[in-house]
């Protein structure tokens, strides 16, 4: 009976070594992303959850998703150290969760990755502009996209940038309906990439010329970094997307 006893002491103390190894029970950081329930963007957003769950499992920090901004306030966003807004619009949102936000990212209170959707910025679905979140990316507004879609090269700008770390100085994207916007975001941003629109195929008469599709706000104290491309689950057998996705979370949660 003694050594039964032993012997289950003895798993349970293995089966608690292993859960705190394999489960994250002292997280290096906490992830609040932010992904809309339906609509043209969901099959990226299926597509990224369970990339984003294998990343976390493997390098020890947790992620949580919501689909709406009612939960969101000063004392919810406090909880976590970096928020990926993963094709979610800077439209509709609740004014206490706007507040919020915007007082996390102009006071660094963590850091935020943003992707393709966030910059549909104008007049949506019966909502005016938000003003601050067109000046947080660069004061524009969204204005035409290659409905079609078309493949494209993307070229590093800003190769020292810890999010392009490992990516090569030029890469290919199969599939993205790139947006353009009103003006350049680039005199008021730090551009980190940008897209080829000679590279179109097929080429497309909506172009803007200056076409940055990456980039970070240096005036927010929140570390930050926009990442355009984000429609299409193919993004995913890109190693070059994977290991900026990878960086950027690593950077802008200050790891």
């Amino acid at each position: 009976m003694k050594k039964l006893s032993r012997l289950i002491s003895i798993c349970l103390i293995l089966l608690l070594s292993i859960g705190q190894t394999s489960f994250g029970q002292n997280p290096k950081f906490r992830v609040l992303a932010m992904a809309e329930p339906g609509g043209h963007h969901i099959a990226y957003s299926k597509r990224a959850k369970p990339w984003l769950d294998s990343l976390a499992a493997k390098s020890n920090f947790t992620i949580e998703y919501i689909d709406k901004t009612d939960s969101i306030t000063e004392k919810y966003l406090s909880q976590y150290q970096l928020i990926i807004q993963l094709d979610y619009v800077p439209y509709g949102w609740k004014p206490e969760a706007a507040a919020a936000f915007e007082k996390y990212v102009n006071e660094g209170k963590g850091g935020w990755i943003g992707f393709h959707h966030a910059t549909l910025l104008g007049e949506f679905d019966g909502f005016k502009i938000w003003p601050w979140f067109s000046d947080f990316m660069g004061g524009i507004r969204y204005k035409n996209y290659i409905a079609d879609f078309a493949a494209a090269t993307v070229n590093v700008e800003q190769r020292k940038h810890p999010v392009m770390k490992g990516v090569p100085a030029s890469f290919s994207v199969e599939k993205e309906e790139w947006y353009t916007y009103d003006k350049s975001p680039r005199p008021n941003v730090e551009v980190i990439a940008s897209v080829d629109e000679s590279t179109y195929s097929p080429d497309s008469k909506i172009k803007m010329g200056d076409h940055p599709v990456i980039w970070s706000n240096p005036k927010m104290k929140a570390r930050n970094v926009y990442i355009f491309m984000g429609h299409s689950p193919v993004l995913f057998e890109s190693e070059a997307y994977k290991t900026i996705f990878r960086n950027a979370i690593f950077w802008a949660a200050g790891q």
